[in-house]
């Protein structure tokens, strides 16, 4: 496991790098010039020279990424061109609101998803089987503004259950007050698809001569899905939410924008809006660096989950 861990870390660091070079040369042949954002519609040439001399843009491109990878190494991003603010400091504070929300949703989601996908394997072929698809698709096909709209009129202006929108420097209040009406929401949404494919999970292995044996011993078909079935469709499952799992750290600009929660999602759409480059790209080697992490993860818990798994 050691030389494992050893390996897959070592193999990270040409990935970074390669997704670091990336960025850097996709801004610079794309972003347009920063030193003309930052001065604005009415600097004279004089301030927008000062500018690229003040960035470094002068210097040959080799240097310029040297000073991409050295902010990299230091964690040091600079200011954000909007706002003025230390990038790092935006991130910080920033990401405990996105936590509040994202994390209820992902734990919600995969706890409510599996025993319901459970229950309608069970009773696969049934009416009660097709209906939960046919709700299921409905589900699927409506969008999530549709959700966040009547979600705020019924819950909100017309029951007066949640705060249309708001946040608060309290976690507490946050988690008891205004995270419940985006993160109720937000599960409605994502437990159709995540029921679908987890009952995809199951009936496949149903299929499987295993689970045949396994009736022909006696066994029950309950007992047959929770003792053999279950463990062996986690593999897929623990793949489906490490896909997931890197968006909690993102957050969702919609969840963000419609209720007013000041986390990372609805930041970067601000930062996009704004050509805001030190935060943008501060974010890509973030959300790279988040996914390699939860994807070295996941394969470590692929063998806690099944022992037949072989790390090489």
């Amino acid at each position: 496991m050691a030389a494992y861990l050893i390996r897959r870390l070592w193999q990270m660091i040409p990935t970074l790098f390669g997704v670091v070079l990336l960025v850097f040369l996709l801004f610079k042949a794309f972003g347009g010039d920063p030193a003309e954002i930052l001065g604005g519609l009415n600097a004279t040439q004089q301030q927008v020279d000062a500018i690229r001399q003040q960035l470094g843009l002068n210097e040959p491109l080799w240097t310029q990424f040297g000073i991409f990878l050295k902010q990299i190494v230091t964690f040091d991003w600079g200011k954000s061109w909007a706002t003025n603010e230390a990038v790092s400091n935006l991130f910080a504070t920033r990401l405990p609101a996105t936590l509040t929300v994202m994390v209820p949703i992902l734990i919600l989601d995969t706890l409510l998803a599996i025993p319901f996908a459970m229950g309608v394997a069970y009773v696969r072929g049934s009416l009660t089987d097709r209906t939960i698809m046919v709700l299921t698709t409905v589900a699927l096909s409506i969008s999530f503004l549709v959700y966040v709209i009547v979600g705020q009129y019924v819950f909100a202006f017309q029951l007066g259950l949640f705060p249309v929108q708001g946040w608060s420097d309290s976690v507490w209040t946050n988690l008891t007050t205004y995270a419940p009406l985006p993160v109720l929401l937000a599960v409605a949404v994502s437990l159709a698809p995540t029921t679908r494919l987890y009952r995809t999970f199951f009936l496949d292995e149903i299929g499987h001569d295993y689970v045949r044996t396994a009736r022909a011993k006696g066994l029950t078909e309950p007992v047959i899905l929770m003792k053999h079935v279950l463990r062996n469709a986690m593999i897929p499952i623990l793949t489906n939410v490490a896909v997931s799992l890197p968006g909690i750290f993102v957050g969702s600009f919609l969840i963000e924008v419609f209720f007013s929660i000041p986390g990372l999602g609805r930041e970067i759409l601000l930062a996009v809006n704004r050509s805001d480059y030190p935060v943008i790209q501060a974010f890509a080697i973030y959300i790279a660096v988040i996914t390699m992490v939860v994807n070295l993860l996941t394969d470590i818990l692929y063998k806690l989950v099944d022992p037949r798994v072989v790390l090489k």
